[in-house]
């Protein structure tokens, strides 16, 4: 006799987002099929890992550079030149290239994804800033600390130790541009742009001028290559009729202009575009700092980068990277999009009204980007005032010499050479028009 199955079949488990799982996913594997994401999210999952361009000196990782004809480890850079020179023997070499060590002035054109230097990659988070070394003269311990150094000397047999590992704190870049402009030629330059402002000088920064204070420092840049598209639409106007009205006393000008829809699509790709990759040195506020001067020295001839070496950093102050390539991808989006309208302002000429860009759309197709440093010679003062006042910045590009800077004014000085020179112009306009007349 059969009894009855009072066990009814088991419920089926939940499915769809956040339900529990027995099994796992496999590891590597995306739990969630892409398609069924949103479009930017599933772009932002299927888009290929960055691709990583070895830039390590495996020589180098012990920390010393070691001259190559004798092996001494005294080694600077010889001043105004790109070369290193021991100065032991005396013997004299040139770094590596990294547009030829590396390839990197090519294939603009087959860009495609994010391609990475080792040097650029993301900063560990808990990346320590101190690096110790072993001497292989005496066996001593050396420490480092990259905040503010990258070069140290053995304190018992005196072998000199450079940090060249590609740590993950940002303090070694892939590449070095090295000084030209020597410190006497700076403090010169520096001196002269300052002379040529003292009549409207602030008088206590007069006071305390001291050139010989300047120092060089080597900032840290990501040159980026790029190859992109940008699509932009808008109005433009063509004007057809220009009259004026009198209503009393007042006229009014008036413009009749034919408005057309106008779109532009260009293509293009950019080589060693320099983008800072220091947050303080970023920050343009203008209220409190006129670090804007560090761009308009620019530009730099990074085509003659070499091979990153520590011995380029003897004797010069430096700043550590604190920017990935992510923080800097809205900042690298805003120049190809003031490239791209560079480009397109040739081609609306007709519209003599002028264009407005409604809107505007940028595609980077590929781009590779290497962490380098880039030499100034930089001297700062701080302005007393309300929230701290203004740090004013005179900067001196290391490779060309291009000089620019702030330098604190006295108000009242200005003001009275403005009512002076409008008075002049004033009294010879009523000159004019009596002997006119």
């Amino acid at each position: 006799m059969s009894r009855p199955d009072n066990s009814s079949a088991p419920e089926a488990a939940p499915t769809g987002p956040g339900s529990p799982r027995d099994v796992p996913p496999a590891p590597g594997s995306f739990p969630i099929d892409p398609e069924t994401l949103p479009d930017p999210i599933r772009d932002e999952v299927l888009a290929p890992d960055p691709i990583a361009i070895d830039t390590s000196a495996e020589e180098l990782k012990d920390g010393l550079n070691r001259c190559p004809k004798c092996g001494s480890t005294e080694i600077r850079q010889k001043p105004g030149s790109d070369l290193l020179v021991c100065l032991y023997c005396r013997n004299e070499w040139h770094g590596q290239r990294v547009e030829e060590e590396f390839g990197l002035g090519t294939g603009l054109d087959d860009l495609e994804g994010t391609i990475i230097a080792s040097g650029a990659q993301n900063i560990a988070a808990d990346a320590a800033s101190l690096m110790s070394f072993k001497c292989s003269g005496c066996g001593a311990e050396v420490t480092i600390n990259t905040d503010n150094a990258m070069t140290a000397r053995c304190h018992w047999c005196r072998h000199v130790f450079g940090v060249n590992e590609q740590v993950a704190n940002g303090a070694v870049p892939d590449a070095v541009l090295p000084f030209h402009i020597k410190k006497d030629d700076a403090v010169a330059r520096i001196r002269q742009f300052v002379d040529k402002r003292r009549m409207f000088a602030l008088k206590e920064f007069k006071d305390e001028f001291t050139p010989e204070n300047v120092i060089g420092v080597y900032l840290p840049y990501m040159i980026v290559d790029g190859k992109a598209s940008v699509d932009v639409a808008g109005k433009g106007e063509i004007e057809t009729r220009r009259y004026t009205r009198q209503n009393g006393k007042q006229k009014t000008t008036y413009y009749d202009a034919d408005v057309y829809q106008v779109e532009r699509h260009v293509d293009f790709t950019v080589d060693d575009l320099p983008l800072e990759s220091s947050t303080e040195r970023g920050n343009l506020d203008t209220a409190a700092n006129t670090n804007n001067i560090i761009n308009t020295i620019l530009p730099f001839d990074t085509k003659n980068a070499v091979k990153w070496n520590a011995s380029f950093l003897s004797g010069f102050s430096s700043e550590k990277r604190d920017r990935d390539v992510d923080h800097l991808h809205p900042r690298l989006e805003d120049q190809l999009l003031s490239i791209a309208r560079a480009q397109i302002e040739t081609s609306v000429g007709r519209y003599d009204r002028g264009v407005r860009w409604d809107e505007e759309d940028v595609q980077v197709h590929g781009s590779r980007w290497v962490s380098m440093y880039l030499p100034v010679w930089l001297y700062s003062y701080q302005q007393p005032g309300r929230n701290g006042g203004m740090l004013h910045y005179i900067a001196v590009n290391g490779r060309t010499g291009e000089t620019m800077g702030s330098v604190p004014v006295q108000q009242w000085k200005l003001l009275l050479a403005a009512l002076t020179v409008g008075t002049f112009i004033e009294a010879f306009v009523i000159t004019f028009l009596a002997f006119a007349s």
